[in-house]
């Protein structure tokens, strides 16, 4: 399988542990201060972005959602709440991340619906045919590799069953493309660094974004590897982008 420049992108340069493993502690230092972080970055922007992904399942009403990178179960919590599913299973490699979603899923009494495990794209522990539909909110930069993780998605995907990936991306246009640029370089670390302690963690978000394949690349990925009605919606002037395809 080809190597993509994101796959090559790690937070932490110095270290000899694989993208995977760095990217777990990453995420296991940020937990605490994820979701503010979140909100507070994008002013609460990010919401309405998870919502406008989960709405591509509408017309498709899965019964099960299997959600990748579930981090701290923003996407479960939202699916739970718009599409009803039976089941959402939600897998990510940070202990961190899924302690803090757990909570969340306690204190909203969703515990019977919504079950977090520790979990990595490339092994996903289900069988062939096993989910209607698998969403995936800002975690495909993460993958150690794309396209194993895609394929890996595809796998456990039942026959028409929809894959929605929402990832960031970059504007094109020129002014607000010089403003993203300059947030994501400069503010983003700062900020990150000053209420969680980590500003390696937001220079990785923008190393990452920058080399991330979007749009129609993303797309031609996905056709490539056999997903079927494949499409994209660019968010907010490009800021974010939603990707959509089926088995």
């Amino acid at each position: 399988m080809p190597d993509y420049a994101h796959d090559n992108i790690v937070p932490y340069k110095d270290s000899g542990l694989s993208k995977k493993l760095q990217v777990a502690g990453m995420f296991n230092d940020i937990a605490f201060r994820y979701d503010f972080l979140n909100r507070f970055l994008s002013a609460g922007i990010d919401v309405r972005w998870r919502k406008k992904a989960i709405r591509q399942l509408a017309q498709k009403k899965p019964k099960t959602l299997l959600d990748v990178a579930t981090g701290t179960a923003d996407v479960a919590i939202m699916a739970s709440g718009i599409l009803h599913p039976d089941k959402i299973t939600g897998i990510d490699i940070s202990d961190g991340m899924l302690d803090m979603g757990r909570k969340k899923i306690q204190k909203l009494g969703l515990q019977d619906t919504i079950e977090l495990l520790n979990g990595d794209c490339e092994t996903i522990n289900s069988d062939d045919n096993s989910f209607e539909a698998v969403t995936v909110a800002f975690g495909v930069r993460n993958f150690e590799n794309l396209e194993k993780g895609l394929l890996e998605i595809k796998r456990v995907l039942k026959p028409g069953g929809k894959l929605v990936v929402l990832e960031f991306s970059k504007p094109k246009m020129p002014v607000v493309k010089s403003m993203y640029n300059l947030y994501m370089k400069f503010i983003c670390p700062y900020i990150g660094r000053m209420f969680s302690k980590n500003r390696t963690a937001y220079e990785y978000l923008d190393e990452s974004i920058k080399q991330f394949p979007e749009g129609k690349t993303f797309t031609g990925i996905l056709d490539n590897l056999g997903y079927k009605n494949t499409y994209s919606k660019p968010l907010s002037l490009g800021i974010c982008s939603i990707y959509c395809g089926e088995k």
